[in-house]
């Protein structure tokens, strides 16, 4: 599928409504140099700001489902290489879009900041076990390209299930779930065989386990700069030499899917999504400050994150000026695959502790058509040039249908900052 050009338009606090409906307040120039402003809640006629000049924003399809040996592809993970390389990383589920069965581990790469993409790679296929939950950091000393996965066997799930006149069993035993790692030292054309680190990194108490999704940092300020950091399950893994060895630090427990990223006091923020009771009484992201020496506080709520139980995606853009960004569906009404949409960007310049701009990532205004499939997992990383460049799941069956007739695929987004602060 080709690129689609997005129709500009400028919203100003765009902040999604506990009730569902989004009011937006549009502002285009005029002109006489004005400006007109109106509430909507049905996409605008967008000719006046394509005139104006503002920032372009493009969107592209790179994994479809149905299409190069998958039924669906999920969980996105988008790396930058040192040469500027984009790699976009996906779950390729064979035979259905569920959770366990056939999966593999596949990739594309961009040679021009995410203008075009190349064919897909498998990187990761043997068994017919599950590959994914891909998490992936560039170190930037070396160039290397690391990539974290999860693993289990043909046999099992997350709670069991029955699929295609197949059951699977419950994964309810430490080591049924691995860790893997692999590496690229060549921009991310080819990889190394995936290693075992299930001994070394998974606490032995845990049963079910996964890292990220997502991507990881490495520290570029201070007295540990250099440091990898991988965020998974209820730990924060990290390297002090470029990944020769690894360990884990415990945080505080109640959340799962985390991200981090680095603040501008040095302090590491996690951004994690909330698990249980915990999130049905807020309806947010949880965020907790800490350190790998330090440790972490105590999960909290952040009510200015409204969220619907999923992961989401935070990116360091800079550090001067001090500029964090923040991508989920903020569609927070309930939980559940259906509810993933409104997905919003945000930016803060006080290291997530206020959001002053928000924009939607998709172009479509009405709630039905934001909530009709444009929304799930997410991914940033900074361009070469300067962008933002984001994966987001589609989801092509919102409706109730049998799980083989369900499927996702995955966009790619490129964006300005002066885009989300429009």
């Amino acid at each position: 599928m080709g690129f689609f050009r997005v129709q500009l338009w400028s919203r100003k606090n765009a902040r999604p409504a506990r009730n569902g409906f989004l009011l937006l307040a549009l502002a285009c120039s005029t002109q006489a140099g004005g400006s007109r402003f109106a509430l909507y809640r049905q996409r605008p006629h967008a000719d006046a700001c394509i005139a104006s000049g503002k920032p372009a924003m493009k969107t592209v399809r790179i994994f479809a489902a149905h299409t190069e040996g998958y039924n669906t592809y999920r969980i996105p993970c988008l790396a930058r290489a040192k040469n500027g390389n984009l790699v976009a990383f996906a779950e390729g589920r064979k035979h259905s879009v569920l959770d366990y069965g056939d999966i593999d581990l596949v990739c594309k790469i961009s040679y021009d900041n995410g203008n075009s993409w190349s064919k897909l790679k498998v990187i990761v296929s043997e068994g017919e076990g599950t590959w994914g939950n891909p998490v992936a950091l560039t170190d930037e000393q070396s160039g290397r390209i690391w990539l974290f996965l999860s693993w289990n066997d043909e046999n099992h799930s997350q709670h069991g299930g029955r699929f295609n006149g197949k059951q699977f069993m419950p994964i309810d035993a430490w080591g049924q779930r691995k860790l893997f790692t692999t590496y690229s030292d060549d921009n991310g054309l080819s990889w190394a065989p995936p290693v075992d680190r299930t001994a070394e990194l998974v606490p032995p108490a845990y049963k079910w386990d996964a890292v990220g999704p997502g991507i990881g940092i490495q520290v570029v300020q201070g007295k540990y700069r250099g440091r990898l950091i991988v965020p998974a399950g209820r730990r924060n893994i990290y390297s002090d030499d470029h990944g020769a060895t690894w360990k884990y630090q415990l945080i505080p427990p109640g959340t799962f899917e985390g991200t981090v990223a680095e603040l501008s006091n040095g302090l590491l923020l996690r951004n994690d999504r909330g698990v249980g009771a915990r999130w049905s009484g807020s309806h947010t992201r949880f965020v907790s400050r800490g350190s790998i020496e330090q440790g972490f506080a105590a999960f909290a709520a952040d009510p200015h994150l409204p969220d619907p139980r999923c992961q989401a995606s935070v990116l360091r853009y800079a550090f001067s000026p001090n500029v964090l960004l923040f991508l989920n569906p903020a569609q927070s009404e309930k939980d559940g695959t259906a509810n993933r949409c409104l997905m919003t960007v945000r930016m803060s310049e006080d290291d997530g502790a206020s959001w002053k701009y928000a924009r939607l990532l998709y172009p479509e205004v009405n709630r039905d058509s934001l909530c009709n499939g444009y929304g799930g997992y997410s991914s940033m990383i900074k361009t070469a040039d300067g962008f933002i460049g984001a994966l987001t799941e589609f989801n092509h069956n919102v409706k109730k249908a049998p799980v083989a007739e369900k499927s996702f695929s995955i966009d790619f987004h490129r964006f300005s900052l002066e885009w989300v602060k429009q």
